[in-house]
């Protein structure tokens, strides 16, 4: 199936730097998880993404979808939060082009399934890359700095590294 399917993070993280858009840029379908559309928008009423959230649902490129697999779900609360589980069932299930992760348990976990993730780092490296933005470095910093997204000094240089900003 093609689109991607998206967690938490990634939207509320995109939305606090302004730049949700770069995912209906990317894909033409965003799917998301019952609990994530929950998280976001109806628990985070007054947080960044809430509104992008619900109006992308409202335009149709946003869909919540309801996955199947209540078992695997079940399983995987063990180690993680209600979002990410729906989202890791969901992605088995639509074999979407990829997944949008940012938490490292929730990766470990995707990567196990085989499925093919990335988060909002590597979404502005594609947007450096297509020419959507002009600096991955002035983006990563308003990540950190205005969103309050946890960024590793390691891979902070390898993403400027991959983007070919580690020069300057």
């Amino acid at each position: 199936m093609p689109g991607a399917i998206c967690d938490s993070s990634t939207l509320i993280h995109l939305a606090k730097i302004k730049r949700l858009h770069l995912l209906r840029d990317f894909h033409k379908d965003i799917f998301i998880a019952p609990a994530v559309w929950r998280e976001v928008v109806q628990e985070g009423r007054e947080w960044p993404g809430s509104s992008e959230v619900e109006q992308g649902r409202q335009a149709g490129w946003i869909e919540v979808v309801e996955p199947a697999n209540r078992p695997l779900i079940h399983f995987l609360q063990k180690d993680l939060h209600d979002g990410e589980c729906e989202t890791i069932a969901l992605a088995i299930e639509l074999n979407p082009d990829v997944v949008f992760l940012d938490e490292s348990e929730a990766r470990r976990t995707a990567r196990v399934y085989g499925l093919n993730i990335t988060g909002v780092i590597g979404i502005l490296i594609r947007a450096k890359r297509e020419g959507r933005i002009t600096s991955l470095r002035e983006e990563l910093n308003r990540l950190r700095n205005e969103a309050g997204f946890w960024i590793g000094n390691d891979v902070y240089k390898k993403a400027l590294q991959a983007s070919g900003e580690d020069k300057y």
